[in-house]
């Protein structure tokens, strides 16, 4: 049995890694743009800003949808990539194929562990407007409203003849 592969199959071996490179790199883009979203929602939670916090959220859901949708496509063209051998046979293209998943998997830990300390900013800041709501108090709590319905009206009558 030879190592030789016909020249079709070759071009599909790098036609598979420089697909697989691609996916890799757009998921690293997607992560980039989530760290960035995630350091702008920490600035807004910290300033109490709750209007831009949620926007910032709303994004990062739209961010987490894509990266979900691109590791959808990237784990087959992972198991089509190793089956097929193709770094075997371009390893000038492989190497930052590595290279790039291991930058996914630092990045990927950095966004979880940003995510976490956005939640517990964010856990802390509603924590404090809880104790801010407890502690407030309403000035006319006790007080009746003009059209309650009203008990004592006077049961005497003076009259001067």
């Amino acid at each position: 049995m030879s190592d030789a592969i016909s020249p079709q199959e070759l071009n599909e071996r790098i036609a598979i890694v420089r697909r697989f490179r691609a996916l890799l790199e757009q998921q690293r883009a997607k992560f980039q743009e989530y760290l960035t979203i995630l350091d702008k929602q920490e600035t807004k939670i910290s300033e109490a800003d709750a209007e831009s916090a949620l926007i910032h959220a709303d994004l990062e859901n739209q961010i987490v949808k894509n990266i979900r949708s691109l590791q959808k496509v990237i784990i087959p063209m992972r198991t089509l990539y190793e089956k097929s051998r193709a770094a075997a046979y371009n390893p000038a293209e492989v190497v930052p194929v590595e290279k790039l998943q291991r930058d996914l998997e630092v990045l990927r830990h950095e966004v979880i562990q940003r995510n976490e300390r956005n939640q517990k900013l964010l856990k802390a800041q509603m924590e404090k407007l809880r104790t801010q709501i407890a502690s407030s108090r309403n000035p006319y709590r006790s007080s009746q409203s003009i059209y309650a319905k009203q008990e004592n009206l006077g049961t005497r009558v003076h009259l001067d003849a």
